[in-house]
């Protein structure tokens, strides 16, 4: 199911602009949208599930076209969506909560709700805790119940908004291998301001700064946009001015620092391989220099 985005533009009150003339296509399989928080995912998520109207542009869904009634109805037929803040009723169990779910989804015959429910409270490994209160669920429990409740209908489009924000690391894995295992011919759009999420689970990623396309292009595409511009300092002095440290550590009575500039923060810089987040740094940090998009 590819998504076609055209010139799209949000504008909220005060004249805040959280979408600015974006231009995106979205192919079939696990597609990564990187961004600070910010950026304006959130928003294009919203609009994409068709909750929130952009205020210009054209967004198409499987060739349906979310500007009418019809398109936003059809593509919410096969639409799975996990916003970034899962509303539960805390005194449902697990059950009960994924049950009402597919009420609301239309799924009116209780045998075939109960088997639904079922078997995706297996797939998300719930089966055990489906008994229990939501209350009593850590968040990665509740991140689970969240995705259970995304695929009630075995969308051929999923959305999820910022899934592993919170989560320790081993729940954060499940999670992605939840998501990898889903893709197949489907359409699954993780938007994460969190690099390593994308780094694990997407080939294909667009990065957004500031509402507007940074980057469209390959994790390894995107990795290279920071060839020749990583670089290596040791040092007992104070920290560099140039450029963006990516990270500090201790280093035989001085620090080590990993920082991203077009050109060489000191003389006793050396270069090194980039990796995805010193690409993300690239397009996405202000240069003059940088070409924007791909």
């Amino acid at each position: 199911m590819t998504i076609e985005i055209t010139a799209l533009t949000k504008t909220y009150r005060g004249g805040v602009a959280a979408l600015d003339g974006l231009d995106l296509t979205v192919p079939t399989g696990m597609f990564g949208l990187l961004g600070a928080n910010g950026a304006g995912k959130t928003t294009l998520m919203r609009i994409l599930a068709g909750i929130v109207r952009p205020t210009a542009g054209r967004v198409t869904v499987g060739g349906h076209d979310l500007a009418t009634g019809a398109g936003r109805h059809a593509v919410q037929q096969s639409l799975g969506y996990l916003p970034q803040d899962l509303g539960v009723y805390p005194d449902l169990t697990a059950r009960q909560f994924l049950d009402y779910v597919a009420l609301l989804k239309g799924m009116d015959d209780p045998a075939v709700r109960r088997r639904r429910v079922g078997e995706l409270l297996e797939v998300v490994a719930l089966t055990a805790q489906a008994g229990r209160r939501l209350r009593g669920f850590s968040g990665g429990m509740r991140q689970r119940v969240g995705i259970a409740q995304a695929l009630l209908a075995d969308p051929q489009l999923l959305i999820v908004d910022e899934p592993t924000a919170g989560l320790d690391p081993e729940e954060r894995i499940r999670f992605r291998t939840l998501l990898s295992q889903f893709a197949g011919d489907r359409t699954v759009v993780l938007s994460t301001h969190i690099v390593e999420d994308i780094a694990q689970t997407c080939r294909e990623v667009a990065v957004l700064a500031q509402g507007r396309l940074a980057f469209r292009g390959t994790v390894d595409d995107l990795t290279q946009r920071a060839a020749g511009q990583v670089w290596s300092l040791v040092t007992s002095g104070p920290p560099p001015s140039e450029g963006t440290v990516v990270s500090a550590l201790p280093h035989e009575g001085g620090m080590r620092y990993r920082i991203v500039a077009p050109t060489a923060p000191g003389a006793e810089a050396t270069p090194v391989d980039p990796g995805l987040e010193d690409g993300y740094l690239a397009v996405t940090v202000p240069d003059e220099r940088r070409p924007v998009g791909r």
